[in-house]
């Protein structure tokens, strides 16, 4: 700061650690990014050659499916580079860049999952009419709406992270381009910065989650009023299997992100972040079509 000087790039620490602990970690996170990818990308190729499956819960899992594959890709590739000391430095701004898609994907997620949850509340609840509340038209308009609603969010966040100033140090204790991180190294007033993350966190995160759990507890309403004990089994244990992916997802998201201020410890950052990118992308789709018996027959039939 004494020199005036501006900094142009950072270094990104990663897990620092001995050369085996590292390279554990970089098998790890390439072989979850393997499966994530090519799991992904088998759920998007099967629904779009099963007829029976062109209905708007598949088409929604379709892009979880294809929001999966992208919001990895744009944190796993790099992070290996660094954990493997081949790629640590990142210009600023490239890593502007990477933070408003990783933001960008995460927004467009909380989205998408509260529409798939207000679609299943009225597959269940009003199942008679759900063909013509659900029709095709709403359910591409719901989709769009995600997608453009999760990359406008970001978009003022990350035009004020890129007006920061670094006058040094330079290096980010993290994998991966974060707001915490930079706020951290920036030598400029940061409070505009974690005022705007603090609002974009509650009407994306906060709002979203909302939305999702009031869906659910219809549901469960709904299931509970079952009079077939095998339904409701059948029912609870869908739910159930949702339900514990979208508690990881918020809760961490959550923890990361809604705060008035960037008060966590950024290697705690680390870890909480490790399952948001490395973790959900691998479980979401999965979680949301292995237990379902459409799929099954599906995937039957495509073997066969």
């Amino acid at each position: 700061m004494a020199n005036g000087t501006s900094v142009k790039e950072f270094i990104l620490l990663g897990f620092p650690g001995i050369w085996q602990f590292r390279v554990s970690f970089v098998v790890v996170f390439a072989l979850m990014y393997t499966l994530t990818v090519i799991g992904n990308a088998s759920i998007i190729a099967l629904v779009w050659r099963s007829s029976n499956l062109h209905t708007p819960m598949y088409f929604f899992l379709c892009n979880l499916s294809f929001l999966e594959i992208w919001y990895t890709t744009s944190v796993i590739p790099k992070a290996i580079g660094v954990m493997l000391g081949t790629s640590q430095t990142i210009s600023f701004s490239v890593c502007i860049l990477q933070l408003f898609f990783i933001f960008s994907l995460g927004s467009t997620e909380c989205f998408l999952l509260s529409v798939m949850a207000y679609d299943r509340y009225l597959a269940i609840c009003y199942p008679l009419r759900y063909s013509s509340l659900m029709g095709r038209a709403l359910s591409v308009r719901l989709a769009l709406s995600s997608w453009l609603g999760g990359f406008l969010a970001i978009s003022l966040l990350a035009f004020l992270t890129s007006r920061l100033t670094f006058c040094g140090p330079d290096v980010i204790n993290h994998f991966l381009c974060d707001i915490d991180s930079c706020l951290a190294l920036s030598c400029s007033d940061t409070w505009p910065v974690e005022l705007a993350t603090f609002l974009v966190s509650i009407i994306v995160v906060v709002v979203s989650c909302v939305v999702t759990l009031v869906s659910y507890m219809y549901i469960i309403s709904s299931i509970l009023r079952t009079q077939s004990a095998h339904g409701r089994k059948k029912a609870f244990s869908t739910c159930s299997a949702h339900l514990s992916v979208i508690t990881i997802w918020y809760g961490s998201t959550m923890f990361l992100y809604v705060k008035p201020s960037a008060q966590n410890s950024l290697d705690l950052n680390k870890i909480v972040n490790t399952f948001n990118t490395v973790v959900t992308p691998l479980l979401n789709p999965f979680i949301y079509t292995l237990r379902n018996k459409e799929v099954k027959l599906a995937l039957g039939r495509a073997f066969q």
